[in-house]
C-alpha cells in the first residue's frame, strides 16, 4: 500500500494557495505518495470530507487564486467531540502525514494535534505577511500589488477634484500591507495597528499640504489601526471560531474626521477582498511552489512538527512552535523612515 500524505488548507484564501497544493503533489509523486487533499480547512477532517489530488488534479491550477480545495475558519478544538472526529478520520484515512497550510489559527491546531502525536508539517499563509519564523508569506506580494495599483488610480481622481483619499487596505494586527503599499504608492499618511492615530496630526498634515499649493491627499490606513486610547472598529460583534471580531469601517471613520477637521472634501475607498483575489504574482507563484516542495521534503524526511520558512533566499525550516509563538510586526524603526514621505 503508497503512503498517503493529505493537505488541507485553512483560513482566509489568498494568491499563491494553488501554486502550493500543486507543488506539493508534484514532489509527492517523485517518492511514490498518494496525495489526499482535505476540503475546506479543519471542517474537511471533521466531516472527513477528501478528495485525491493527482496529475490531472492539479493541471493548470498554477496562475489560479484562491484554492481548489477550498477553505473555512473551522477550529476543531472548539468543540470536543469536533476534535475526537478530527482524530478519528486522521487514522481512518490512514494518512501518513498531514500538511496544514494557513495561518496562525490553522498552524496553532496543526502545532497542537503534533505535540499528541500526530505527524504534521505546516506551510505559512497569511495575506498580512505577520506571521513569525519567515520573512514573507505568499499572497502578501499580490496583495501589495493590487493595493499599490489601486492608489495609483486614486492618485490621478483626487489631484482632478481636489479631494482627500482614504484608502482602506488589509491588517489585522500588522500593517505590512499598508506600508509597503503606501510607500510604493507614494501615499501622503500611513496608519497603522502597530501605532495609535492621532488625528491632529494627520489633519495638521494635510493642512500643511495645501498650504504649500498641493491640493490633494492620499492617506493610506489598514483595516485594524486604531485611534489613540480607542479599540478597533468593528463591523460587527460576532466572533469567529478562532475568537476573531470582523474588522472594517475605520477607513469611513477616519474620512468623516478629516473632512470635519479640515473642511476639505474626502472620500473613502475600501479595497477588502479585492486584495485577496485574483491570479498571484510571478514572486507569489514561486514562492508557494517552494513552499510546497520544501513541505513535502519534510514529510519525506520524517521531520513533523516543522514548517517551511523563507529566510532570506533560502527555503528552510523552522519548528512550528516558533512560527505560532508570536505574530511579526512593522518596527518602529521601519515606520519611522516611512514618515520621511509624509506629508
Amino acid at each position: 500500500m503508497k503512503k498517503q500524505v493529505a493537505v488541507l488548507t485553512g483560513g482566509g484564501d489568498c494568491p499563491g494557495i494553488n501554486p502550493v497544493i500543486r507543488a506539493i503533489v508534484r514532489r509527492a509523486l517523485i517518492d511514490d505518495y498518494q496525495v489526499l487533499g482535505i476540503k475546506n480547512g479543519w471542517k474537511g477532517l471533521i466531516e472527513k470530507d477528501t478528495i485525491p489530488l493527482n496529475l490531472e488534479s492539479v493541471s493548470g491550477i498554477l496562475p489560479r487564486g484562491g484554492t481548489i480545495l477550498g477553505t473555512s475558519r473551522t477550529n476543531p478544538y472548539k468543540k470536543a467531540e469536533d476534535l475526537k472526529k478530527a482524530k478519528e478520520n486522521y487514522k481512518a484515512l490512514k494518512i501518513t502525514a498531514l500538511i496544514a497550510v494557513g495561518g496562525e489559527d490553522t498552524l496553532g491546531v496543526a502545532y497542537k494535534l503534533y505535540k499528541e502525536g500526530f505527524h504534521i508539517v505546516g506551510v505559512p499563509k497569511t495575506i498580512d505577511n505577520d506571521l513569525s519564523a519567515t520573512d514573507r508569506t505568499f499572497g502578501f506580494d499580490t496583495a501589495v500589488n493590487i493595493a499599490t495599483e489601486a492608489i495609483d488610480r486614486i492618485h490621478t481622481t483626487a489631484e482632478s477634484h481636489h479631494r482627500v483619499m482614504v484608502v482602506e487596505v488589509m491588517g489585522r494586527h500588522s500593517g505590512w500591507i499598508g506600508l509597503e503599499a503606501g510607500l510604493a504608492g507614494g501615499a501622503d499618511a500611513i496608519l497603522i495597528p502597530e501605532f495609535p492615530i492621532d488625528i491632529d496630526q494627520v489633519c495638521t498634515l494635510i493642512k500643511k499640504r495645501h498650504q504649500r499649493g498641493k491640493n490633494f491627499s492620499i492617506v493610506v490606513v489598514s483595516e485594524g489601526a486604531k485611534f489613540t486610547k480607542s479599540s478597533e472598529v468593528l463591523q460587527d460583534e460576532e466572533l469567529d471560531a478562532f475568537g476573531h471580531v470582523r474588522l472594517g469601517g475605520i477607513g469611513n471613520i477616519l474620512g468623516k474626521e478629516i473632512e470635519k477637521r479640515t473642511w476639505f472634501e474626502t472620500r473613502v475607498t475600501v479595497l477588502g477582498h479585492i486584495q485577496r483575489g485574483g491570479t498571484p504574482t510571478a514572486f507569489d507563484r514561486i514562492l508557494g511552489t517552494r513552499y510546497g516542495v520544501k513541505a513535502m521534503e519534510l514529510v519525506i524526511a520524517k521531520k513533523f512538527g516543522q514548517m517551511a520558512s523563507l529566510q532570506g533566499d533560502k527555503i528552510v525550516s523552522v519548528p512550528l512552535q516558533k512560527a505560532v509563538g508570536s505574530l511579526k510586526m512593522v518596527p518602529p524603526e521601519l515606520y519611522e523612515m516611512a514618515k520621511v514621505f509624509f506629508g
